[in-house]
């Protein structure tokens, strides 16, 4: 889907969405009220200038217009692998995307991630799963890396990865296996704009995915784990 039927089916009250070198920004109306939109299109990968300029729409918004929500819209096949951006430090950029968007949080922004595309590496990280919540469409393409990749550097043979894979949603690609594991809040169909004025109202401040993870059978310790550190117990095996 691109992006422009996927604004047209999120915000059937209209928005301002425009598309400037693959980066969208502006703002929309969700069941009467206005919320700012920043995003990637085109499997854009994400660079200095993205990262930057994300940030800044979000800073923008920060400023201008205090406890306004967000929605992150996520195609990008992830960090741009460029000599140039890697000495211009684009790890510092894109941590500051992620700093930016804590920032709007604890300033009272409601913040939704969508990956309606594709979502891969550290340019899923520092949007969508920064986001209070992120959510996907079915044909999505999520992963953090690709199980070739994988094997070239654990040095697992990619046929055992892929055998793996079956079972365990940690080493799969796709938006099932996430959501299984707690990074995908869950999968929409159907009415875009309903589910988003849903996911907006049901917006905590309170980071569910480990428990989610536990819950749908994806991610079977690190909720333990977080309860045995605020506990101060010993995490024992099952």
């Amino acid at each position: 889907m691109d992006w422009q039927q996927l604004v047209a089916q999120l915000f059937p009250q209209g928005h301002s969405i425009t598309e400037t070198a693959q980066f969208l920004s502006g703002s929309a109306q969700v069941d009467g009220n206005t919320v700012t939109v920043v995003g990637t299109t085109g499997h854009t990968p994400i660079g200095i200038e993205i990262a930057l300029a994300q940030a800044q729409a979000i800073l923008a918004t920060v400023r201008q217009h205090p406890g306004r929500p967000i929605v992150i819209l996520v195609d990008t096949q992830g960090q741009r692998l460029r000599h140039r951006d890697e000495m211009l430090g684009i790890n510092s950029y894109m941590a500051h995307l992620g700093k930016c968007i804590e920032l709007a949080r604890r300033q009272g922004h409601k913040i939704i991630g969508l990956v309606y595309d594709q979502a891969l590496s550290g340019g899923f990280i520092t949007s969508g799963l920064m986001a209070d919540a992120c959510y996907a469409l079915p044909q999505a393409t999520i992963r953090v890396m690709g199980l070739p990749a994988m094997a070239r550097i654990t040095k697992v043979p990619e046929e055992r990865l892929t055998e793996l894979a079956k079972d365990n949603p940690v080493f799969a690609p796709g938006p099932e296996n996430y959501r299984r594991m707690g990074g995908i809040a869950e999968i929409w169909s159907g009415d875009l704009a309903v589910q988003l004025q849903q996911a907006l109202a049901a917006v905590s401040n309170q980071d569910q995915r480990a428990a989610l993870g536990q819950q749908r059978g994806g991610r079977n310790w690190s909720q333990r784990v977080v309860t045995a550190i605020v506990d101060g117990v010993d995490v024992q095996p099952a």
